[in-house]
C-alpha cells in the first residue's frame, strides 16, 4: 500500500478536526504511526496495552466530544479494542478506529498476526470501511480520502459514535531515511452540518392539547453530560411547581427541588401509592435506579421519550411518543406550556425527599464502619469544580443512594462493565487540569491495573478505592447470595492491596480501616501534588451488606411513621 494514501489520511483528519490519537506499538500499523506522530496539529499518544489503549481514547473523546484516533497493528490487538467500542457505541461517543491489516491474499493463510478484520466489531460500529489495498489507480487514492471523510462525519454525528476502517498494507512499512511526508496537493475535504431540531408548530399545539390530560407529570432524565440550557428549564419547571424531575446521578442535571434520593422509597408499594404519573417524559440514555425502572414499568402511564435521531429505545414498556428535536428546545417550550400539575402530587414526591435527606446522615454516623459511610465522607470532601468517574457495581449504586453531587459526574453504563473505569478517567484527566476523582471497587480496580501503564503525567488524579477484598455487589442480590458457592464463585476473594501498585508507579498512597483514618488522609488528599494519589479503604463484604440493609430499614421505618 502506499505510504502517500496513510499521509493523506492523517492530513484529512486533522482537517476535519481531530486533534488527539491514541496508539499502540506494533510493525504493520507502523506507517500509520510514523503519519500520526509526525503531524505537528495531531496530539499522538502511544499505550501498550490496546484493552486500556481504547478506554483511555474513549476518556478523552467522552470529554472533548470529538472524534478521537485509534491505531493498533493487525490480530488480536483488534480483538482487544472491542470492550470499549462497544461502550462507545451505547454512550454514542465519537471514534475512528483504524486496525492495519494483512493484504487480502494473506489471510487465513497461517502468516503471522491475522485474524478476519473486516467488520469484526459488528454492530458495535456505526459503520465499517475497508480501504483499498493498492493505488494503482487515481480513483483508489481518490476512494480512500472520501472513506476517511464520510468515516469521520459519521462519528460526529447523529448519533455520534465509533467507526471503523480496516487498511491493508503492505511492506515496506518505513519511509526512506529524512523521507519527508507530504501529502497530496489536492485533498477532497468535505464536512457534514446538522442542524438543531425543532418541532413545527403544528405538532406542537397538538402536543399542547394532549398536556390538558395529564396531571401527573414525571420528567426523568437519562445519562448524559452536564447541560445548562437543560439544568435551567428544569429548575423553572420545578420553581412553578409544574412537574416533579427524578435524577439519577449520571443524568449530572441533579438540579434544585429535583427528586434524587428515590431509590430509598420506590422498592415499595404502600409508600408508592400516591406518586404515580400519567404521563413520563425522558431524554438522555440509561438510568441506574433498577427501583425507578421497575416502578413505572408498572404503572399505566403515557411515555414520551425527546431524542433527536433515530433509534427507539422502550426502557418503560409503555412508549407512545419520540419526540424528534432537541431536548433543550423541548424543555423551554414546557416552561411557557405546561399547565400547572396537581399540587398534592408534586408535594408527594417532595416531602419523601426531605423526610430522607434529614434522615439519612445520622443514620449513616451511626451505623458501623464500611463503605456506605465511608463514601458519604469522601463525597463531602470532593471539590466542586471537579469530576467523578465512578465504577459499575456498588460504587455507581452508592454514589446515587447518597443524594445530589454537584461535580460532573461520568461512569460506564453504556454495557455497564466493570473494564476500563480507570483508564477512561486516565483519558479523562489528560483532557482537564481539574481533579478527577476515581471512586471503584477492588475488582474493577486490579482488571484495569494497566491503566496507569503509560508515560503521561496526571497529577490531578486522585483514586478512592473501596477494597473489600471481593465482589460485594452479590451479597445484595438475591440469587447469588443464597448460594453456598457465593464466596468462592460470585464474590470471588482476592487478597490484593494497592501498595505496591502505588509503589510501582510512582503514586502517593494512603491505606485507611476506620473513620478516623479516612479524615486524616482526606486533609491532604486535594493538595496540588505532582503525582496522582491513591486512598485505599478496607472493609469486609458481608459487613456493608448488613449496613445497607440496615440503612434502608431504617429509613423505611422513618419513612412510615
Amino acid at each position: 500500500m502506499s505510504l502517500q494514501a496513510i499521509v493523506d489520511l492523517v492530513t484529512i483528519c486533522a482537517k476535519k478536526g481531530v486533534k488527539n490519537a491514541i496508539l499502540s506499538p506494533g510493525s504493520r500499523c507502523a506507517p500509520l504511526t510514523i503519519a500520526f506522530a509526525r503531524h505537528p496539529e495531531i496530539k499522538t499518544r502511544t499505550i501498550s496495552d490496546e484493552r486500556s489503549a481504547a478506554f483511555v481514547a474513549l476518556g478523552i473523546a467522552q470529554q472533548l466530544e470529538e472524534p478521537v484516533v485509534l491505531v493498533c497493528t493487525s490480530g488480536s490487538a483488534a480483538l482487544n479494542y472491542f470492550p470499549a467500542i462497544a461502550e462507545a457505541f451505547f454512550q454514542e461517543i465519537p471514534l475512528l478506529i483504524l486496525t492495519a491489516d494483512r493484504p487480502p491474499e494473506w489471510i487465513d493463510q497461517w502468516d503471522g498476526q491475522t485474524i478476519f478484520q473486516p467488520e469484526v466489531y459488528g454492530k458495535h460500529v456505526k459503520k465499517f470501511f475497508q480501504l483499498p489495498d493498492s493505488f494503482e489507480s487515481k480513483d483508489q487514492l481518490w476512494h480512500a480520502h472520501r472513506i476517511v471523510n464520510e468515516a469521520i462525519n459519521l462519528s460526529k454525528n447523529g448519533p455520534k459514535g465509533p467507526v471503523h476502517i480496516n487498511i491493508p498494507l503492505r511492506e515496506p512499512f518505513y519511509p526512506k531515511k529524512g523521507e519527508e511526508l507530504i501529502p497530496s496537493s489536492e485533498l477532497q475535504v468535505f464536512d457534514f452540518e446538522r442542524g438543531q431540531k425543532h418541532l413545527s408548530e403544528k405538532s406542537l399545539q397538538e402536543l399542547q392539547k394532549n398536556l390538558e390530560e395529564f396531571n401527573r407529570i414525571l420528567i426523568v432524565p437519562g445519562q448524559q453530560k452536564p447541560n445548562s440550557i437543560y439544568q435551567q428549564a428544569l429548575e423553572k419547571l420545578i420553581q412553578k411547581k409544574k412537574t416533579v424531575v427524578v435524577s439519577d446521578c449520571i443524568s449530572n442535571l441533579q438540579v434544585d427541588g429535583s427528586i434524587t434520593l428515590h431509590d430509598h422509597w420506590l422498592g415499595y408499594e404502600h409508600i408508592n401509592k400516591n406518586l404515580k404519573p400519567d404521563l413520563v417524559i425522558t431524554f438522555g440514555k440509561s438510568l441506574i435506579s433498577k427501583p425507578l425502572k421497575l416502578f413505572l414499568r408498572k404503572q399505566q402511564i403515557t411515555h414520551w421519550h425527546i431524542q433527536p435521531h433515530d433509534g427507539v429505545k422502550d426502557t418503560f414498556q409503555h412508549l407512545n411518543k419520540i419526540l424528534d428535536c432537541e431536548p433543550g428546545f423541548f424543555l423551554e417550550w414546557l416552561v411557557d406550556n405546561l399547565p400547572i400539575q396537581s399540587q398534592s402530587y408534586f408535594e408527594n414526591w417532595q416531602d419523601l425527599e426531605q423526610e430522607v435527606q434529614q434522615a439519612l446522615p445520622p443514620t449513616l454516623e451511626n451505623t458501623d464502619f464500611g463503605e456506605y459511610q465511608t463514601l458519604q465522607e469522601v463525597l463531602s470532601t470532593i471539590p466542586s469544580n471537579s469530576k467523578i468517574h465512578l465504577a459499575n457495581s456498588m460504587a455507581v449504586r452508592y454514589v446515587n443512594f447518597l443524594g445530589k453531587r454537584n461535580q460532573e459526574i461520568i461512569c460506564n453504563r453504556g454495557t455497564s462493565g466493570i473494564d476500563g473505569t480507570n483508564s477512561t478517567a486516565v483519558g479523562c484527566a489528560l483532557t482537564t487540569s481539574k481533579f478527577v476523582t476515581i471512586i471503584t471497587g477492588d475488582l474493577a480496580f486490579f482488571y484495569d491495573r494497566n491503566a496507569f501503564w503509560n508515560n503521561y503525567e496526571t497529577p490531578n488524579l486522585r483514586i478512592v478505592l473501596l477494597n473489600n477484598h471481593a465482589g460485594g455487589i452479590f451479597r445484595l442480590i438475591d440469587g447469588p447470595k443464597e448460594q453456598p458457592e457465593l464466596e468462592e464463585y460470585f464474590e470471588t476473594h482476592q487478597a490484593l492491596t494497592a501498595n505496591y501498585l502505588a509503589e510501582e508507579h510512582g503514586f502517593e498512597y494512603s491505606r485507611a480501616q476506620n473513620i478516623q483514618q479516612i479524615e486524616l488522609a482526606l486533609k491532604e488528599f486535594y493538595t496540588t501534588s505532582s503525582k496522582p494519589k491513591i486512598l485505599e479503604i478496607e472493609s469486609k463484604s458481608a459487613k456493608n451488606a448488613e449496613i445497607l440493609k440496615s440503612v434502608k430499614e431504617t429509613i423505611l421505618k422513618h419513612l412510615e411513621i
